[in-house]
């Protein structure tokens, strides 16, 4: 009978991704065994390019220092098209692109992970994989014969052809190539260097390199891709080679030949229970520019300090449930790019209207420093930790809650709002930062969340004019658009707000108007907008008052407001309850919103004398009840008034 091993974590495929997850894993003390189906490394670098965030990556975990560092690799490109990559961020340290071939790239990944701990097995095939609710059973064939395993968890990153990934049942949709690039090292031939050379029957590249080897890649315009099985042989790209550039490289060496084409595919799930997804078994895409080999080893250091917390922590759902949240966003951001690229890039002279457009496009700074981030991947969250510190920090269980989901938060350039903003980000949110007037201090909360690591922006819109609403949308849906590809929206706070303080007597009609324009309006048309953006299982938090449960006369008509709030909450809460999205209201008491008040001792004191806790609530305090209702945590909970007013309302 054949002996059943266990592991922690079986990592299937020891390719980048692969080796870098069982590297993080190890690190962390994880039990991990890693299943290569070669027996042997590879021997061709499919791959050569890092960029910054993967370098970032590296750097936190010491490899750089054993790959060299890799030099610089010069400017990027878009589609072909020159784009200087360090206008990503011109002080990151690691801005631009680097070389690194992919046999160095996981020959070190291999011996780091190897002297972890890891177990490298190759000449693994995986036949069979099954699970039973708290573990999953492998079975593969290897040198010996047969061979099991028992893991409490499968990651598969086994490439495009995933054996796991079929295994498990996970779709993989999306379109095969249609186009190919055939690629070839070659020795013994010279021939000039050509960057994208578009000509008459096709692009052709060629650069060689430091050894005296050039490599060459050519595309010939309507060409089909090839359909039989293996990789082409070198006197067939040679004589493709010919038809292109009419030259002759036949005489040459080949060190070895590959065909790669514009395929797009995206698996449905990263994860399916115990058995989970990265690199190329996540995604398949032609892989311009070194994108696809970053992608992979970014999902990998996402992966590893969900997985490790499984064992260090005890079980998180939310935090391994949030992996796929926070990289299938990632991956299909990534993936409409490279197919907008392969489109440029392998296109005849079809495309070449659309090559003039993008190319004046370039031209212009703000497209130039979009497009260099989201190649870069420096506009998508930190998939690691912090330097120094380990990939099961709190901080990063915290910062997974609501990884991979978008907030808009009104009246967000200051106080409870502004809290709001800072929490849900640093909660892993993409958060729209609403203001009507103030733009600076707008900016500030912007620059705030991002330099703690977390993604915002800035959106203005007076909800007190006639289509102010709309103007928020049409700002709002096209931040979210070009940061995530779509213009969900999950998680909906409204906040923004004006206090009246007038008398009764002494209210006017125009400051009534203005007081349910802003307070209960606005909110209400807000969610009416948003109903298309939101997903099912969204979040709608709603800023109520604690002056709606009791009397201050100088507040009447603003009470008035937030009492109707309260019911917006209640019947949305009744209508949206089928698509499984929650609607609360949080009605906080006397909080120091930084209004001068606050700043007189006496005041205060007497402020704080009402709350149970004999202090004054702060801004934190309520945001922190905001980021629960719109965490995983509220789901079962909506239709609810909560009260944040520090126990004000338990009387004297």
């Amino acid at each position: 009978m054949t002996r059943l091993e266990a592991a922690d974590v079986l990592v299937v495929g020891a390719g980048p991704a692969g080796l870098l997850l069982a590297h993080d894993l190890s690190a962390a003390g994880v039990a991990v065994t890693v299943l290569e189906q070669r027996t042997a490394p590879h021997t061709e670098s499919r791959a050569s390019t890092l960029h910054a965030r993967t370098m970032e990556l590296f750097a936190e975990r010491g490899l750089l220092d054993e790959l060299g560092p890799p030099p610089r690799g010069g400017a990027g490109h878009f589609g072909g098209l020159g784009l200087d990559l360090t206008e990503a961020d011109p002080a990151h340290p690691y801005a631009g692109q680097w070389k690194a071939p992919q046999t160095e790239v996981e020959a070190v990944l291999a011996r780091r992970a190897v002297a972890r701990g890891a177990d490298l097995r190759r000449g693994h095939r995986v036949t069979a994989l099954t699970e039973h609710g708290t573990h999953v059973e492998v079975t593969a064939t290897g040198p010996a014969g047969p061979a099991r395993w028992r893991a409490a968890f499968v990651a598969g990153c086994d490439g495009e052809d995933s054996t796991v990934r079929r295994l498990a049942g996970i779709g993989f949709p999306g379109h095969d190539a249609n186009r190919e690039l055939l690629r070839a090292d070659v020795r013994g031939i010279d021939v000039p260097d050509r960057r994208f050379e578009r000509r008459p029957a096709g692009l052709a590249i060629a650069s060689r390199g430091p050894d005296g080897t050039t490599r060459l890649m050519v595309h010939e315009y309507g060409r089909a891709p090839r359909t039989s099985p293996g990789e082409p042989g070198f006197a067939e790209f040679a004589e493709v080679w010919r038809r292109v550039t009419g030259e002759d490289v036949s005489h040459g060496e080949a060190v070895w030949v590959n065909a790669f084409g514009d395929v797009r595919r995206q698996a449905e799930r990263y994860r399916a229970g115990r058995i989970v997804l990265a690199g190329d078994a996540a995604h398949a895409q032609l892989p311009v520019g070194g994108q696809a080999i970053n992608l992979g080893l970014q999902d990998a250091a996402e992966l590893a300090p969900r997985l490790a917390a499984q064992f260090t922590g005890g079980p998180d759902e939310a935090l391994l449930a949030g992996y796929h949240d926070v990289r299938h966003a990632v991956g299909r951001r990534a993936l409409a790019g490279i197919e907008a690229q392969a489109n440029l890039l392998l296109g005849g002279p079809e495309v070449e209207a659309l090559r003039e457009v993008v190319g004046e496009l370039l031209d212009l700074g703000p497209v130039r420093r979009h497009l260099a981030a989201a190649i870069s991947s420096l506009d998508t969250p930190r998939p690691a930790a912090r330097p120094g510190a380990g990939p099961t920090t709190p901080r990063r269980t915290e910062m997974a809650q609501l990884s991979g989901k978008t907030a808009l938060v009104t009246g967000s350039s200051r106080g409870i709002g502004r809290a709001t903003a800072e929490r849900l980000a640093r909660a892993g949110a993409l958060v729209a930062v609403h203001y009507a007037e103030n733009e600076d201090a707008a900016a500030e909360v912007v620059a705030t969340i991002e330099g703690d690591g977390g993604r915002a922006f800035a959106v203005r819109a007076d909800l007190a004019a006639p289509g102010g609403v709309h103007e928020l949308f049409l700002a709002l849906e096209l931040g979210l658009k070009e940061r995530t590809g779509s213009t969900d929206l999950d998680i909906l706070v409204n906040n923004a707000g004006v206090m009246g303080g007038v008398a009764p007597e002494d209210i006017t009609p125009e400051q009534f108007d203005r007081l349910y324009a802003v307070n209960a309006k606005a909110p209400f048309f807000l969610v009416q907008r948003a109903l298309p953006n939101l997903p099912d299982g969204g979040r709608i938090v709603n800023i109520s008052s604690g002056l709606t449960r009791f009397a201050n006369p100088q507040e009447v008509a603003y009470a008035m407001t937030k009492g109707a709030v309260n019911q917006l909450t209640l019947h949305f809460a009744k209508h949206l309850g089928p698509r499984g999205i929650t609607v609360n209201s949080v009605g906080p008491g006397i909080t120091d919103n930084g209004s001068p008040v606050f700043r007189n001792a006496e005041v205060v004191a007497q402020m704080a004398s009402l709350s149970a806790f004999g202090r004054v609530g702060e801004t934190d305090d309520v945001a922190a009840v905001v980021e629960f209702l719109a965490g995983p945590g509220a789901r079962w909970i909506t239709g609810s008034y909560v009260d944040a007013s520090g126990g004000t309302l338990l009387g004297g």
